[in-house]
């Protein structure tokens, strides 16, 4: 269930997701949250760089396995403006990162790519649980829907 905190963290998922689009990104922003509260790591998409696997989940995953312990790695949540990809799903968990919450899911985003015409993605989307079901995952916040849907529509030309 995702609560106050929970969307307190997400808006500013979404803020970097709309910081991604300003600099010719995708839509996608995610933070690394410590037990206590702390924002740890924070970054949006890279991908426009050419490298598709320059996801912020991903790169969370990475600066993760360097700078903390497995126990406090355990401890951490993810929150993300968008569901994790099967990719940044599995990074998560070969890691040992604790909780997911996300604004956006995968279901979601594909609805919207069919409504604007575009083609599937090049991996198919699965739900977080699908590729790591050891997680505990929290998502989507319906609060955020409209935004997140505007930040695609505007990615794709349509807003």
């Amino acid at each position: 269930m995702v609560d106050e905190t929970d969307l307190m963290y997400l808006r500013r998922c979404v803020e970097l997701a709309t910081l991604a689009l300003e600099v010719g990104d995708e839509p996608f922003g995610s933070l690394l949250v410590g037990a206590d509260g702390t924002v740890l790591f924070e970054d949006h998409n890279h991908v426009a760089s050419g490298d598709q696997t320059r996801h912020p989940e991903f790169e969370i995953a990475r600066w993760a396995a360097e700078h903390l312990s497995p126990a406090d790695r355990a401890l951490a949540t993810v929150y993300t403006s968008g569901e994790h990809c099967p990719m940044c799903a599995a990074a998560h968990a070969w890691v040992g990162l604790g909780r997911i919450v996300y604004a956006g899911s995968s279901e979601q985003l594909t609805a919207w790519r069919e409504e604007m015409g575009l083609p599937p993605g090049p991996v198919r989307p699965l739900p977080i649980q699908q590729v790591a079901p050891g997680i505990a995952v929290d998502g989507p916040a319906p609060e955020l829907a409209g935004e997140l849907r505007t930040l695609h529509r505007r990615l794709n030309g349509l807003a």
